[in-house]
């Protein structure tokens, strides 16, 4: 999971501004490092780091990277390159045609097979990015037209990705055939931008227009945008995009998230009902599954749980000891509320299993009668190879293990997932998602 974001404006030289509170808008997707490359008259420059986006840029760093034209990208990291700094985006490469800079949000499945097959010709990698493949397949395609060797390119590639490139003068964004992952269209004065998610719209006064559609490139440039290539396949967005990656006030494919979430809370306690005293939401993607809860059930919502804003997302962190260090530092329990109380506790989601656990042991030791589990999502029993981090399924609570079994394992009263089909009721209904966590049917 990632965010990108880019900017197009004929007139302006303060893109990276406006990239930079974009990106600020979309940290939720990725805290490990952060990156923008600006246009400048032809000359691409750049600057990126490891941290997040205000550790990473300084006023003076800004200010520096003057052009009208800028990509930006924020990235959660996996375990095996949390450290290296040479996995950084956006990739800025140059080649016989120019300077050309890119930035991915998704993952590429057949990259190693192609990684391969370049090395063997004789091309030299520098990280071990997706987008660098995808940055040389461009270069080897690229005799006449950047477009047709960029489609060129897509063509070779299977995955869930949004791209967003940048040449001399230019800004091109392409989306997978699937629509795996998410990224629209907006107005910003005499320019365009496209970002992941419209909250990043929201945060610099841009205007929505559209999503990208699946398979669909288009090219921004001094005529305005135009669409260049339609490769549609059968869609299939990311359901975690609704209920953990988006940000509540985002809107991700015409459906917007925070109802998205309310429903499926709503959902769930029509499926689970529980006799109890208090629901309260595991911050921050519980939170609204759980107000949908208690407005179902009746029961009332309260907040149970504080947490440190100074901590982030604990299921991003890159591995298992930074983890659960970050559940302890996260959260406490408002005692008052939940203190000889019946709880009915809403979480996203269990992977694996290390934020749940704690948190049933604090509410517990806060003086909790009972704490009742519900999940807003199917038990995720196999790996996701398309954007989101379980690589191995020996990790996975739910691989294996029974609801009963998981369960007492995690100390809970009860516990209940909504059920696959009432998950997508409540999202509105099956027009394509991707339920490859849960079942194990991939669309790549």
């Amino acid at each position: 999971m990632s965010g990108i974001i880019g900017i197009y404006s004929p007139n302006r030289v303060d893109a990276s501004q406006i990239a930079y509170y974009g990106l600020y808008a979309l940290q939720h997707r990725g805290q490990a490092s952060t990156g923008i490359a600006v246009n400048n008259n032809g000359f691409v420059d750049y600057h990126k780091g490891q941290g997040l986006v205000n550790e990473v840029f300084s006023k003076d760093v800004i200010e520096r990277l003057i052009g009208n034209i800028a990509i930006g990208h924020v990235r959660y990291a996996t375990s095996y390159d949390s450290k290296d700094k040479t996995n950084v985006e956006p990739l800025v490469v140059g080649y016989r045609k120019g300077a050309l800079a890119l930035s991915l949000d998704g993952s590429i499945v057949n990259a190693k097979a192609l990684r391969d097959e370049l090395e063997d010709k004789g091309v030299i990698f520098q990280s071990t990015l997706d987008a660098e493949v995808i940055a040389n397949l461009i270069a080897r395609y690229h005799k006449d037209r950047l477009e047709e060797a960029i489609m060129k390119a897509l063509d070779d590639i299977k995955g869930s990705y949004s791209i967003v490139m940048m040449n001399a003068n230019s800004l091109i964004v392409a989306r997978d055939p699937h629509a795996l992952r998410p990224m629209v269209l907006g107005k910003i004065r005499d320019g365009y931008i496209v970002a992941s998610e419209t909250c990043a719209f929201d945060t610099i006064g841009a205007e929505f227009i559209r999503n990208i559609n699946a398979g669909e490139m288009i090219v921004i440039d001094e005529t305005g945008v135009r669409t260049v290539r339609e490769k549609k396949g059968k869609v299939s967005h990311c359901l975690f995009e609704y209920i953990y990656f988006a940000r509540p006030d985002s809107q991700v494919d015409n459906r917007s998230i925070y109802t998205a979430r309310i429903e499926i809370g709503r959902q769930l306690a029509k499926e689970s009902p529980v006799d109890a005293d208090i629901v309260i939401g595991a911050p921050d993607s519980g939170i609204v599954s759980a107000v949908g809860y208690a407005e179902e059930s009746k029961i009332p919502y309260r907040d149970g749980l504080i947490k440190n804003r100074y901590v982030g997302r604990t299921f991003i962190q890159p591995t298992q000891e930074l983890r659960e260090q970050g559940v302890k530092i996260k959260l406490n329990v408002l005692k008052d509320n939940v203190n000889g109380k019946r709880v009915v506790l809403v979480d996203d989601s269990i992977v694996r299993g290390t934020t749940i656990k704690r948190i049933i042991e604090l509410l517990k030791k806060a003086g909790a009668k009972e704490v009742h589990v519900r999940i807003s999502s199917p038990p995720v029993t196999h790996s996701c190879y398309l954007g989101m981090d379980t690589p191995n399924e020996e990790f996975l609570m739910a691989k294996g293990m029974t609801v009963e079994d998981i369960r007492k394992q995690l100390g809970a009263d009860s516990l209940y997932y909504i059920s696959l089909e009432g998950l997508i009721k409540a999202i509105g209904g099956d027009d394509g998602f991707c339920t490859g966590c849960f079942t194990g049917g991939y669309p790549v």
